[in-house]
């Protein structure tokens, strides 16, 4: 099993993962009633997902982000053992309809645990933002590989030849990241400013309990440390 890390609630900056910056108040018992739903429509409260053990829990904007998309095409290279060693859920959690779940884990090739929220309980009793903020410092995603014009016209072309035409969700609302567990215990959250400011997931791990890191530049390979 990995060594047990000090449980983390503050929101980490771009730049250097043990630089902390303002704390983030993240209070599990607000929104642990909140229901999420599977891929087949089947309900269950949000505190079933990290209850029992440690959770890394990746909100998306929308699934046609196409930001989004390359982010969880990333997650999807995690191997599983480098989960199962750690003892911790990998989870995503949309904002859509349960239907588009499917269609967005075959194009993705994601493996693990996929929720919605599709009344948004969760994302707004959190405060996660519902516009974008860009600063002149930000970092850009390492996780996504397309420019804007070229992703923005991957999502629209996703959006008209989806067999239901709709936007998969509010496209005003950012996402975020928390790990939490066992119980309602928040170890460290992150809330997105804009589409591109994800977590970087080799930090999310490590801060998880992960002893390999990943390296997502080309193929994906361990590095052991």
């Amino acid at each position: 099993m990995a060594e047990e890390v000090s449980p983390v609630t503050r929101q980490v900056t771009k730049g250097n993962v043990e630089t902390w910056s303002q704390c983030v108040d993240v209070r599990l018992e607000e929104v642990e009633d909140c229901l999420v739903y599977d891929r087949h429509g089947v309900s269950a409260p949000f505190k079933k997902l990290y209850q029992d053990r440690r959770a890394v829990i990746i909100f998306l904007r929308n699934f046609l982000c196409y930001s989004c998309k390359e982010y969880v095409d990333d997650l999807s290279k995690i191997p599983r053992e480098a989960l199962e060693d750690a003892g911790i859920r990998l989870i995503v959690i949309g904002q859509s309809a349960h239907h588009h779940i499917e269609p967005f884990c075959s194009l993705t090739g994601y493996p693990y645990e996929i929720y919605v929220d599709p009344q948004r309980c969760i994302y707004q009793k959190l405060g996660m933002k519902r516009e974008q903020i860009f600063t002149n410092t930000a970092t850009p995603s390492p996780h996504v590989k397309s420019g804007v014009f070229l992703g923005q016209m991957k999502s629209i072309w996703r959006a008209m030849t989806s067999p239901l035409f709709d936007f998969q969700g509010d496209l005003h609302q950012q996402g975020g990241a928390i790990i939490a567990g066992p119980g309602s215990q928040v170890h460290f959250s992150h809330f997105d400013m804009n589409h591109l400011d994800h977590m970087p997931i080799t930090w999310l791990l490590q801060l998880a309990g992960v002893q390999q890191t990943l390296d997502f530049s080309d193929k994906p390979k361990i590095l052991h440390v």
